[in-house]
């Protein structure tokens, strides 16, 4: 018989809130439209809206019960405050988990080293680790990941994300990671800092959390080592470093690339690895470091290790490779279209750059919360568009207008408003044995561009992850 995750009476015990009707829970949710059979309900209540308007919904959905502060028909626990009562359930089952885990941020890579450590360690720990789904990594995602965790996970790997101070604080007292990793820093959510190196202070607060002996993990080859280094000392004395310089840690002794991926051998303070990463991209060698240095810290199988970075699937918005129907042939669809900084888009145009084709077509959405500099970042952009032999160029929204600018007499290009007339300008312009790069903020919607495109049918799929 398969344990429930949560029981009315351990959930009314956890929150101190009161029983109304008895049930049990196998998951957790607080978005009506993510419910399914069994789970429990959180009805979160918010500046635009209330889930207790969706209390029936989550019911005819098949929720066991509900967390809810105002009346309710079905199975619940009631409580004064339901985001209180999400937190509280997170502690609870952060409590209660008896293994290791692992908290990931980072400016870039986060969600890609968080799945990438998941397949790692599941493909010897099978159905014995958890982490966090999508990028639920927030001051609400955090705790529901956590209320999601079963009691009997052995590794359960958490991504912590920010946009201000203080905020990475809180969400790594939650998590009380054994292992907290710093993927790399770059210019993300600048308008909310001052430079680069308050977003380091900001991402070394994940090291306040660390439980006793707790490892931290930090990129070498960052300019913000000493920095991070500094943030977490006063938490731990075991730090890690990964990166392609020799005095690292966990560092590179011979590096291939292949038309697909890398071969990738690397020294570890007592042992030495060598496997192939499926996804392309001088990026994923540093998060593939990141993710090795991981699994040593929790003592996991490396060798089982390198054989999941050999299968890796890929995350749709992150990379996600398609082959889809173009004239009488087809072409490729490099889709990363959920998020972009300047280091992932230097990074990702780099790969399309390294793909064969007979065109690449680089399709652009703005950069969004870059604070004053945002004109500056965009227009470094002509450099690596220039420097991948980069055909033609879609730029998506007003904040894409300074490297319209750059590229003036440099390469074709046009300039679009919005993700509605990037479909327009897009549809007809595909011919056999391009290669199609989709990468913008999540806000600039292009995900609706892959979608149009892959619906034109595909000739067979091939995945790979990214940042």
């Amino acid at each position: 018989m398969i344990e429930p995750l949560w029981t009315a009476f351990d959930i009314a015990a956890a929150v101190d809130g009161d029983v109304y009707g008895g049930f049990e829970a196998s998951g957790v949710a607080f978005d009506s439209r993510e419910v399914g059979p069994g789970d429990l309900f959180i009805a979160l209540k918010g500046e635009t809206t209330d889930g207790h308007r969706f209390l029936e919904k989550a019911f005819s959905a098949g929720a066991a019960g509900a967390i809810v502060s105002d009346a309710c028909d079905g199975p619940h626990v009631r409580v004064a405050d339901t985001m209180a009562a999400l937190e509280a359930l997170g502690r609870a089952g952060r409590a209660r988990m008896r293994g290791k885990v692992i908290g990931v941020t980072g400016s870039v890579g986060k969600t890609g080293t968080k799945e990438a450590l998941f397949a790692c360690l599941d493909r010897s720990m099978r159905g014995k680790v958890h982490r966090s789904v999508k990028s639920y990594n927030n001051h609400t995602g955090v705790p529901l990941s956590l209320a999601r965790m079963p009691a009997g996970a052995r590794v359960g790997v958490l991504e912590m994300g920010m946009n201000h101070s203080g905020e990475l604080a809180a969400l790594t007292r939650l998590v009380r990671p054994h292992v907290a990793i710093v993927t790399a820093i770059a210019p993300a959510h600048s308008a909310y800092f001052a430079d680069e190196g308050e977003i380091a202070q900001a991402k070394g607060e994940i090291f306040q959390g660390l439980e006793p002996g707790g490892i931290a993990i930090i990129p070498q080859d960052s300019p913000h080592r000493d920095r991070l280094i500094a943030c977490a000392r006063p938490h731990t004395d075991r730090i890690l470093t990964f990166g392609t310089d020799r005095t690292a840690d966990v560092h590179v002794q011979d590096m291939v690339p292949l038309e697909n991926g890398t071969l990738l051998s690397l020294i570890l303070p007592d042992a030495e690895l060598t496997f192939t990463i499926a996804q392309p991209g001088e990026h994923w060698v540093s998060n593939a470091m990141a993710v090795i240095a991981a699994v040593w810290a929790v003592g996991g199988d490396l060798a089982a290790a390198g054989l999941a970075f050999a299968d890796m699937p890929g995350l749709a918005g992150r990379g996600q490779r398609s082959r889809i129907a173009a004239g009488n042939g087809d072409a490729l669809l490099i889709d990363e279209s959920y998020n972009a900084n300047p280091a992932s888009m230097t990074a990702t145009i780099k790969v399309l750059g390294e793909q064969p084709a007979e065109r690449r077509i680089a399709v652009l959405g703005e950069m969004r919360e870059l604070g004053s500099g945002s004109a500056a970042y965009h227009a470094d952009l002509a450099g690596p568009l220039r420097e991948a032999k980069v055909d033609f160029a879609l730029l998506v929204g007003p904040g894409m207008q300074a490297l319209a600018n750059a590229l003036e007499g440099r390469i074709e290009f046009a300039h679009v408003p919005d993700a509605g007339a990037a479909l327009e300008a897009i549809e007809g312009m595909i011919t056999p044995g391009d290669a199609i790069l989709i990468k913008g903020s999540n806000a600039i919607g292009l995900a609706r561009l892959v979608e149009h495109l892959r619906s034109r049918g595909q000739a067979g799929e091939r995945t790979t992850c990214s940042i």
